[in-house]
C-alpha cells in the first residue's frame, strides 16, 4: 500500500513526518515528498490551496498508545479531543469503544486528521 496526502507547505510537512513523527524520507521532487512511514510508503503531494478532508485520512497501529503519546506529545503533537457525547475519550485523548480497541487522533500541519490506535486481538480458531 501507499499512502498518499496532500500537503500546501512541504518544508512544514516535512519537518513534521520527519522530525516529529519520526518517518524516513526517501526523496523530494517538484511533484512530492516521500517518506518511508515504517514500512509504507507515504507521498506527500505538493498542492495549492488544499482543504483537508472531514475525517480520518491516515492512521497507525501501535503495540502501546500511551507509550506512543508520551513520546509523541512532548515532540509538539497535539491530540484531539472531539467533546462527543456518544464518544468519551480520556484525558489524553484515548476512545475506547466497546472492542477495548484504542484510538487518539491528532492533526498534520495541513489540517489533515490521522490516527494512532492500539487493537485487541482475539484468539485465532
Amino acid at each position: 500500500m501507499i499512502g498518499f496526502l496532500i500537503t500546501n507547505d512541504a518544508e512544514r510537512a516535512t519537518k513534521f513526518y520527519r522530525d516529529v513523527l519520526g518517518f524516513g524520507l526517501m526523496g523530494e521532487d517538484q511533484h512530492a515528498v516521500v517518506f518511508d512511514a515504517n514500512g509504507t510508503m507515504l507521498r506527500l503531494n505538493k498542492g495549492r490551496d488544499f482543504k483537508p478532508a472531514h475525517g480520518t485520512v491516515l492512521g497507525w497501529e501501535v503495540d502501546d498508545i500511551q507509550a506512543a503519546i508520551r513520546e509523541l506529545a512532548p515532540r509538539g503533537v497535539h491530540f484531539e479531543q472531539f467533546n462527543l457525547p456518544f464518544m468519551k475519550q480520556d484525558e489524553f485523548g484515548v476512545w475506547t469503544p466497546p472492542n477495548g480497541d484504542q484510538v487518539a487522533w491528532f492533526r498534520d500541519p495541513d489540517g489533515n486528521l490521522l490516527s494512532i490506535s492500539q487493537h485487541v486481538r482475539k484468539p485465532s480458531r
